[in-house]
């Protein structure tokens, strides 16, 4: 009888040990597969020459895959949907080839305006095959991966590694003002993951303001190629040049001062307003490189109106509906907590299209 009991006794003790162990094990995050399927992202001429035990070896190779950010104009890309609110993956295709054949020299996916906080990584995943698709190796692919938690950032950035983009946009994350010391943390864990970094500095939207000093010593991580400078504050533009030196890329956020802020110094701009008219930013851009102030004028002063109407409500809601009349997609639908456009600006939005023969 005693015995009997012992062995009752120590029986439930070990059910305990193993259920609770099984209670405490870890979800498993997202991990880079870039070690693993190496051999689906190789050029051919290279993969006689790896060792296949090493793979630091397969890991450095496969950044032969990144294409270099270009100067010029970068789309701030939209994610068309359904009336349903799902993907609408036929339009996202027509805008996509849209692009290549205006010369939009960048692609800034899943962003802001790409709606990414109501995307799943399954959703991402999906956007990202496609643009991968229809754009590698013709559009630098830019995938915003910048989020609250650091963990999210690193898994979505990835993701992105493993599906062949080409660079990482990185927000400070916003809310919680996190100081300075800690931006540049941020901003170097992610870039220690092996992919290229564009750092964004938007603190009307994030609640902090990246000092000129915090970009500086971003700027010297070998990964962290460039910024996107959200704040319109021109002032900075000639000094951030100075101090991160010339092969800094230094992208507007603003599409209002971008001409200017190319002008004064920067390489291009990641715009809104080029999902509407992607060749004539395209050439405004690249104008505005070249120096030519005369022709950005030109070109940049019948654009004003769509600068300044896009952002009548919140973004993307009123560049979802000009893309609408536009027939570059059937639905203007925007998720929630975003809503499609009121009613009261749609003459407001279809003047700016007729000003520029866009309808």
């Amino acid at each position: 009888m005693l015995f009997s009991s012992c062995f009752i006794g120590i029986t439930r003790f070990l059910v305990v040990i193993v259920v609770t162990n099984a209670l405490v094990v870890p979800q498993t995050p997202y991990r880079s597969r870039s070690v693993f399927q190496t051999s689906t992202r190789i050029r051919s001429s290279t993969i006689s020459a790896i060792d296949s035990s090493s793979s630091t070896a397969l890991q450095s190779s496969s950044n032969n895959d990144f294409v270099p950010l270009k100067k010029g104009s970068t789309v701030a890309l939209v994610t068309p949907m359904n009336p349903d609110g799902s993907l609408d993956l036929p339009s996202l295709r027509t805008i996509l080839r849209h692009h290549v054949a205006s010369q939009t020299d960048g692609l800034c996916i899943l962003g802001t305006t790409g709606e990414a906080t109501t995307l799943t990584m399954e959703e991402r995943r999906i956007v990202l095959e496609l643009a991968v698709e229809e754009v590698k190796d013709k559009i630098p692919i830019l995938v915003g991966c910048g989020t609250i938690n650091p963990t999210s950032v690193k898994e979505q950035t990835l993701q992105a590694i493993d599906l062949g983009c080409d660079a990482a946009l990185i927000v400070t994350p916003y809310y919680v003002k996190p100081p300075q010391r800690a931006l540049i943390k941020h901003f170097t864990d992610v870039a220690d993951l092996g992919m290229p970094v564009v750092c964004y500095n938007v603190p009307g939207r994030s609640g902090i303001d990246m000092s000129d000093e915090t970009v500086r010593i971003c700027s010297e991580h070998k990964n962290i190629v460039g910024i996107k400078d959200a704040t319109g504050d021109l002032s900075r533009v000639p000094h951030l040049r100075e101090i991160c030196g010339d092969d800094f890329l230094m992208y507007s956020g603003d599409d209002g001062t971008s001409a200017q802020f190319v002008l004064d110094g920067g390489d291009g701009g990641i715009s809104v307003t080029a999902n509407i008219a992607p060749q004539r930013m395209h050439d405004m851009m690249k104008a505005a490189i070249a120096k030519d102030s005369n022709k950005v004028k030109e070109l940049n002063d019948p654009l004003d109106i769509l600068h300044n109407r896009i952002f009548c409500e919140s973004n993307p809601i009123p560049t979802k509906y000009a893309l609408m009349k536009m027939g570059m997609m059937p639905s203007d639908m925007a998720r929630p907590p975003l809503c499609q456009l009121d009613t009261e600006y749609h003459s407001f939005i279809e003047e700016a299209l007729k000003s520029n023969g866009l309808i």
